[in-house]
């Protein structure tokens, strides 16, 4: 059964596009706000025994608070995942124009991935490519490839995370293109199930898997209002943060599944995952899921 991770998404920046984003930041969104407010949910998760944190170079500072939280004791006991390839652009501002801009070239990796290592005061456990999809020109540059390898040379898995409609050819694609990969970051929830036999495909080829986006960006969550998940898990005495990722954690073909939250209370609802039968009923088709996703706003 797949542990229970915490996401640095929304909480390196002061913009995202959870439902009450802004509700949750109403406090302060400054970058010692940020920062106390990052550690804080750090500290909270490893007293509770979370043991995989997840950061980005486009998540803002979120790389830079993970590695001023990290001790060396802490670094022994723990994994860390991050991923390059997008960069933060929105100047710490909530509502920019332009948050963050994506760029799969040997160039980006090479400036990231000393960034990266600076932040975090050395390497990660798991470096991804940043939502690669199947007509990224990544999988194809053999410089880049090269580059790649070297580092999964020095002990440091390098991966993928996926997103959009194609998750399961894109991840496939790599798959058979004989590159370093041995790790993939793709969206699984109850609305969004596509990917799940691709996932299943890569886990049983060695690969390490992890889930995000298990709640839908607050759509499975109370944020959501009254729809019928939520429905569902009212008539099942659960929230529906829990049974979400109840649902992610029982996937066979899941190592970790990232809670992303931004409070303390939604952190705990999150660790008190249930879970339940099979919740098909809720699945939407791709295309339908990611046009919605995609028209949430930075808030």
């Amino acid at each position: 059964m797949a542990s229970i991770g915490l996401g640095l998404a929304a909480l390196g920046r002061p913009g995202y596009i959870n439902l009450g984003h802004d509700e949750d930041l109403s406090l302060g969104r400054e970058v010692d706000d940020l920062r106390a407010r990052t550690h804080e949910l750090l500290e909270q998760a490893w007293q509770a025994g979370v043991r995989y944190f997840d950061a980005a170079r486009s998540y803002g500072f979120a790389e830079l608070f993970l590695g001023e939280w990290l001790t060396p004791e802490r670094r022994t006991q723990l994994t860390i995942g991050s991923k390059w390839g997008y960069t933060y652009v929105a100047d710490w501002r909530h509502d920019a124009e332009t948050h963050e801009v994506k760029d799969h070239g040997l160039a980006t990796f090479e400036r990231q991935w000393p960034e990266t290592l600076q932040s975090l005061g050395g390497p990660p456990d798991f470096y991804l490519v940043h939502s690669l999809t199947a007509d990224s020109p990544a999988l194809a540059d053999k410089r880049l490839m090269d580059r790649l390898r070297a580092i999964a040379d020095t002990g440091v898995r390098v991966g993928l995370s996926t997103s959009g409609p194609h998750q399961a050819a894109t991840l496939r694609k790599a798959m058979a293109a004989g590159t370093p990969f041995t790790a993939v970051q793709a969206t699984w929830n109850v609305l969004e199930t596509s990917a799940g036999p691709a996932l299943a495909e890569a886990h049983a080829a060695g690969w390490f898997v992890v889930v995000k986006e298990a709640v839908a960006n607050g759509r499975l969550t109370s944020r959501a209002g009254e729809t019928p998940f939520n429905e569902f898990a009212r008539q099942h005495g659960s929230t529906p943060d829990a049974l979400a990722i109840g649902a992610a954690v029982a996937q066979p073909w899941a190592d970790v599944v990232l809670s992303g939250a931004t409070t303390k209370e939604q952190l705990d609802s999150n660790l008190a995952y249930r879970l339940d039968g099979p919740l098909n009923e809720f699945v939407q088709q791709p295309d339908e899921y990611w046009t919605e996703r995609s028209a949430l706003p930075w808030i």
